[in-house]
Order: C-alpha cells, then structure tokens, then sequence
C-alpha cells in the first residue's frame, strides 16, 4: 500500500481527510506538530488518530523553533503584511512542511498530505515549502481534488461522514467561524465573518486577549530586553523564546493589546476577511520598533522599511524558502547586530506607551540634539549645507520657474 504524512491536527477537516486517505487505500501517518496550540489534549488528538486508522500518530514539538527561528526573525524585519498583519500563520506553515517532511522520510512515506482547501493561502505555504525541501515530494491536497469535493461539499456532510466512520469530533454545522492558533496567535475568518456587516471583534470568542474595555483601570509596565534585535529578556528575567512569548501573551491578554480585524488580499487573488490576536507579539513590534529608534543608522533603517513589504510578501505567500528570503535574512542579521538594549511600555486599556529605553549602541548624542545654547553642534554649519542642497532647486528655478 502507498503511504502518506498527515498534517494532523484532530479537528473536523483532518479528521476527514484521514478517513478519506484510507478509503483512497493509502497508509496514514498522522503528525501533529506542537506550535503551542493553547487549550488541547495532545494526547487524546494522537489517540484519536490511531482509533480514526492511522498506522501511526506522533506529535513533533516544534515551539521554541517557530518562535527562535521563524517569528523572531520576520519581527527584526518589522514585517506586516499589508501594514497591520503579523503574519502568525504563514510563519508557522513552512515550519509545518519542514517536519512533516522529516517524519516522511523517517517512514519512508510516498506523500504529504495537508488540509489546507484550494481557496486559501495555506496550501501555497504548505506546497512550497515542502518542493524547496524535497523537489521530488508527491503533496496531496484533497480540497483540489474533485472528488473529495463532491463527497464533501459541506460541513454538514463531513460530520455525517464522521459519525458513520465512528470518528468523534466537536464540529457542529453552525460553527461561526473557524479558527487556526498556535503560541504566536490565534486566527479567525470564514462562517459568518464573511459578512462584513457584522462586527469580527463582537463576534468572535477572543481566546489570548481581553476586549480593551474590560482591560483593568490601572497601568501595567513591562520592560523587555533585546540583543541584536532579538528578544531575550522580559522585566529582566532572561528565558526562552517561546517562553518568552508566552509570558508577554499573558501580560498583553490581559490589558487588551493586539487585535485587527482586517480585509486582506489573499496570494490567490481574492480579498478576505481575517480577526487576529496576537498580544505578545505586538508588544514585541513595537518595544523592538522603539530600541531601533535609537539604533539604527538613518539609511539603514530607511532601507529596511522599503524593504519589509517585500518579505512581508515573500512569508504571507509561502517563499519562505527561496534564495531571495535566504538573501533578507542574512541582510538583517547584519543590520541588527546592534539593537540591543531595553524598552520599558506602560499598557493601558489596548494602548502601548513608550516608559524608556536604553542601548549601550544608542546613536542618540544629547549634546548634538539639543535645542538649548552650546552643544557639540554648529548651526552655522547648517547655511553650507542647505546651499548644497537647495543647488539643483535654484538652477532648475532659473531654467523653468514655477507660477507663484
């Protein structure tokens, strides 16, 4: 029998797809990869698949990856997709692929399968990145397959075929909206938030985060440490990455920052609607934001904002293994090397208000910005320069004068 890898994640859709794979004659593997996913049974999900047929099910544990490797460096880029999104979801994907993979060539299986439907952005970032690994993998879409969608075209008919197969899952028919987390965010989108009448943020069940105005009615600073451009440090105590994030997901929860409810343009082409939260992150964007402010040299970081779209892109698409991404990469790793140093936010209520920061690399020189007499700077310096400067203007004023 032909085998496959099954991105497994126990809910209704990979439920299905296991089952499905089966009737189609092919040996499961399901892997359930640990991103952080808040709030599951691990273990009743692996179980779950072995009872549902799968010739095996393992969990790769793979938090402190996304968030050390993946997340970590997409936020020294600043990178948001179409100005506001973080981007939780594509990081996560390629990293998906990448183990999948690995379980793949451990079980000497013939394909990866994946449950990501053929509307979405998903399957891109699933697909891509697992051809850049393996040029020769055999990837295995049902939601592109006609007859998986003629079987399924409903949530209603997938529930049906779970019950028949003996498969429990918790979907109900009239779900909302669905769902995707892992420890970076939690994403919302389809069902009735396809309706752009209805208010995201009202409707959802925020999971990370309180509303803003449940938030409490004091301040709550914290004070978050960087070395070249990575965060280390959270009110001093030094942790682990995905340790790291999870603390300022609970800080940033609590006092209602970071959540969007945005309209975005998807690879495919058309625009949908997305609700995400993602509290720890946008702390880290923002803190990081702030130490480059007095860090980076002025070109350096002018180029890389005009710079951050474009990776930005190349995440939200699925290029995250590409030689153009390999090159951003190593450009930030050397653009960062110098934004170290601490941020302390005072939260209140969804806002986020710079308290202080320091950096032993601070390009901030009090005796050349200040406005007061003295100082190590020259203002008379200032006339040659601006004649300099102004010495095209005045030559193309004689040339051609602008009307008055």
């Amino acid at each position: 029998m032909p085998s496959c890898v099954l991105a497994y994640s126990g809910g209704l859709d990979t439920s299905v797809i296991l089952g499905w794979l089966q009737d189609q004659g092919y040996e499961v593997h399901a892997v359930y990869v640990d991103l952080g996913q808040p709030g599951e049974d691990r273990e009743a999900i692996l179980q779950k698949a072995r009872d549902t047929g799968a010739v095996s099910a393992g969990i790769v544990d793979a938090q402190e990856e996304l968030c050390r490797d993946f997340a970590f460096p997409v936020l020294q880029w600043q990178a948001k997709y179409e100005a506001v999104y973080l981007l939780g979801t594509s990081i996560a994907r390629p990293l998906i692929s990448k183990k999948c993979l690995e379980v793949a060539k451990q079980v000497k299986a013939d394909a990866y399968a994946h449950g990501a439907t053929g509307k979405g952005n998903d399957q891109c970032r699933f697909q891509l990145a697992a051809e850049a690994l393996d040029p020769a993998v055999q990837v295995i879409a049902p939601w592109r397959i006609e007859a998986f969608r003629t079987a399924f075209p409903g949530r209603s008919e997938m529930i049906d075929y779970c019950e028949q197969k003996g498969i429990p899952v918790k979907a109900t028919s009239d779900k909302p909206y669905s769902s995707d987390e892992n420890c970076l965010h939690i994403s919302y989108e389809a069902g009735r938030l396809e309706d752009l009448a209805i208010s995201g943020v009202q409707l959802v069940e925020f999971g990370m985060t309180q509303s803003p105005q449940q938030a409490p009615d004091r301040v709550e600073s914290v004070t978050i440490g960087f070395e070249s451009g990575i965060p280390v440090s959270v009110n001093g105590q030094r942790s682990s990455a995905s340790e790291l994030v999870r603390q300022l997901n609970e800080i940033g929860g609590r006092n209602g920052i970071g959540r969007i409810d945005m309209v975005e343009n998807r690879f495919v082409g058309m625009k949908s609607r997305g609700v995400y939260e993602a509290p720890g992150m946008t702390l880290l964007y923002e803190a990081h934001r702030l130490l480059e402010q007095l860090t980076l040299d002025r070109d350096l970081m002018h180029l890389r904002d005009r710079l951050a779209p474009d990776v930005a892109e190349l995440v939200y698409y699925g290029f995250w293994y590409s030689a153009k991404f390999d090159a951003l990469l190593a450009f930030i790793r050397q653009a960062q090397k110098n934004v170290s140093g601490e941020v302390t936010l005072n939260l209140y209520k969804g806002n986020m208000i710079v308290a202080s920061r320091s950096s032993p690399y601070s390009l901030y020189d009090e005796g050349i910005a200040t406005m007061e007499g003295g100082g190590s700077y020259n203002q008379t310096d200032a006339a040659g320069f601006l004649r300099i400067q102004g010495l095209p203007g005045r030559v193309q004023a004689r040339v051609t004068p602008r009307e008055s």
